[in-house]
């Protein structure tokens, strides 16, 4: 048998494989190497610092911490709005071996509402348990106390102490004032758009009406920060850096707070409002809206019963009447028209017009009734005033027409902002030919001027209004801005703010004013003044116009019967004044909802307003000037 031949291996062959495949293998070794080294340096070099910053970040973690509110004073130092400390619950369920026994045990020393330990575990589960956690926000005094006297009894509880705003004067101010309240969704949008959020990081409160939320900016101040070092569970270390807050501003208000306890005293249970300021800068000493409510309802989170019943009060405490409540403005804009007819030359000082019941447009049948059934007569413009007589306006209004009315109402403040430094401010409406089209889509007719011509119709107007357009009058055309700022606090310095000018109305005479202001006060001193009886016996000299605004117009032949009409169809009464006469240190305007009679029911209310002004160390009484008639 054969034997087969063994075959000899190609050793070149083999050779040549392994050689290339060593080389393959080499450069894929090479490639993965330089692709490691690459990413080595792209992490090392080129991320260094954003993974620094991230490890900084699990590390060091950044506090916020909430800047103290700054503090409103009245005009003489008399705090109105202040930081009141609130005591806290609190516990850290780490430190508790048994957390739900310590919960009820605290619910039954403190007397609590049993509803707090849901919300409690529920709280609990969100945090982290070295993390202390709220039971309840706020503690009166004896829970305080009789939690400190058992508080070794419950380790890991403690009470700590916030700062809240407070109201002593409660709702005496709180349609200037406003309140503070927890920030909502939409407050955080707003500061997101404005780029503040950042500095409400700490904050849970902030100002929603009022100078609260005018003078936000200045009364929150700046937060401050401390950098932590934490560990991997998020628990503190130690404090690696402090910056402290910046407080916020105290500031002073032109408000007088026996003014305005004075106000909200002769308002009582009455519906409506009054205003005062001084002319010669528009510091706005007396702002009062009534019926009110307590600010500090809000200020811990008002209840859903609480605020439901101030929604559904049918006297509306919610609305500030003193600068959003709209009404006729009535006889009381009558001296102003007079400036307008003397200076466009419709009437002379020395003019004579016969008043009779009635004023008719030439060739129509309407007839526009005077106030006084049988007339007044003979009479010029200073009787007019003094008397109210409505026909005598009527004939003003129908022969300078609702343009120049317009023109020159606007001037005097109507119809547009006051420029208080107030946002919660209705504008009330100056009508025109254009207002007219654009609200109701109809033309402007004669007999709507006519009814303007007294303040009517389609005219409505706000007390803050009617307060400015006074000082407008008393100030020969100067247009003082209304202000409630007096003054900022700025490194322990008072700085006081400047007057604030509009556009002056400058007159062909200034002897136009002149006559308008006696108009005024005869309206007070005069034999047949509508106001002479709410002013007897002043030691001061006073000018004034009443006001009696209609609700619900009256049919032609309809007669005007008080009694027998539901109180919410009555007239509306408003009164203006200022004094003294020579050098007027203030003016004042009252609005009183469906009262009667602005002569008879708002002069007695202005009087004793100017009393306590010009005299203050009276205490003249609504009840004191009522009994002089």
């Amino acid at each position: 048998m054969a034997r087969s031949r063994v075959k000899m291996r190609d050793h070149v062959a083999e050779s040549s494989l392994h050689w290339r495949r060593t080389l393959v293998s080499f450069i894929a070794i090479v490639l993965l190497m330089a692709g490691l080294f690459t990413n080595l340096y792209h992490l090392q070099v080129n991320e260094h610092q954003s993974y620094q910053t991230r490890s900084n970040d699990n590390r060091i973690k950044v506090v916020p911490i909430a800047p103290t509110r700054g503090l409103i004073y009245d005009r003489n130092g008399v705090l109105l709005a202040e930081n009141r400390p609130i005591y806290s619950l609190e516990i850290t369920p780490e430190k508790s071996a048994d957390l739900e026994a310590t919960v009820d045990e605290l619910i039954v020393l403190l007397n609590l509402d049993p509803a707090l330990k849901e919300r409690f575990f529920h709280d609990v589960q969100r945090n982290r348990r070295f993390n202390p956690v709220v039971l309840v926000s706020r503690l009166d005094e004896d829970q305080v106390a009789r939690f400190s006297i058992n508080q070794h009894k419950f380790p890991g509880a403690s009470i700590e102490a916030y700062l809240k705003r407070f109201y002593p004067y409660r709702d005496t101010l709180t349609h200037v004032l406003g309140y503070m309240a927890k920030i909502n969704d939409r407050d955080v949008e707003r500061l997101k758009e404005d780029n503040k959020l950042a500095n409400y990081a700490a904050t849970r409160d902030i100002g929603k009406l009022g100078v609260e939320r005018y003078y936000e900016d200045l009364l929150h101040g700046h937060a401050g920060f401390q950098e932590v070092e934490v560990n991997n569970r998020g628990r503190v270390i130690r404090t690696l850096r402090y910056e402290p807050p910046v407080p916020g501003s105290d500031i002073y208000l032109n408000l007088d707070i026996r003014l305005q306890q004075q106000a909200q005293t002769l308002l009582a249970e009455k519906r409506g409002a009054i205003v005062m300021m001084t002319p010669e800068d528009g510091q706005v000493r007396a702002l009062v809206s009534n019926p009110s409510y307590d600010p500090n309802l809000f200020v811990h989170g008002i209840s859903s019963p609480d605020y439901k019943a101030l929604l559904q009060n049918p006297d509306r405490p919610l609305i500030n009447r003193a600068s959003q409540g709209i009404y006729a403005p009535a006889s009381t804009v009558k001296p102003m028209l007079s400036i307008m007819a003397l200076n466009e030359g419709a009437i002379t000082p020395s003019t004579r017009f016969f008043g009779g019941p009635y004023f008719q447009i030439p060739n129509t049948k309407r007839k526009f009734r005077d106030w006084r059934r049988w007339g007044h007569g003979w009479m010029d413009v200073y009787r007019a005033i003094e008397i109210s007589a409505d026909t005598f306006f009527y004939d003003i209004a129908y022969r300078l027409g609702i343009d120049t009315m317009n023109d020159y109402m606007t001037r005097f403040g109507f119809g547009q902002n006051s420029g208080i430094d107030l946002h919660e401010e209705a504008t009330g409406t100056m009508p025109s030919r254009d207002w007219k089209q654009r609200r109701h889509k109809q033309p402007w007719y004669q007999g709507d001027t006519i009814s303007v011509g007294i303040g009517q119709g389609y005219w409505t107007a706000t007390p803050l209004q009617l307060a400015r357009a006074t000082s407008i009058m008393v100030d020969h055309g100067d247009t003082v801005h209304p202000r409630l700022l007096n003054a900022i606090v700025i490194n322990n310095k008072k700085v006081e703010m400047p007057i604030s000018h509009g556009e002056p109305i400058t007159l062909k005479q200034d002897n136009h004013w002149n006559v308008a202001l006696t108009g005024m006060w005869r309206v007070i001193n005069g034999k047949e003044g509508t106001a002479r009886r709410a002013f007897a016996k002043t030691p001061y000299v006073a000018g004034g116009k009443s006001g009696t605004a209609q609700v619900f117009s009256l049919a032609e032949n309809q007669q005007y019967d008080h009694k027998s009409l539901r109180e919410h169809l009555r007239d509306n009464a408003l009164f203006i004044g200022f004094a003294p006469y020579d050098n007027p240190k203030a003016v004042v305007s009252v609005v009183l909802e469906n009262a009667g009679g602005g002569s008879s029911q708002a002069a007695p209310l202005a009087r004793a307003m100017l009393d306590a002004f010009l005299l203050p160390d009276t205490s003249t009484t609504d009840e004191e000037v009522i009994a002089h008639e």
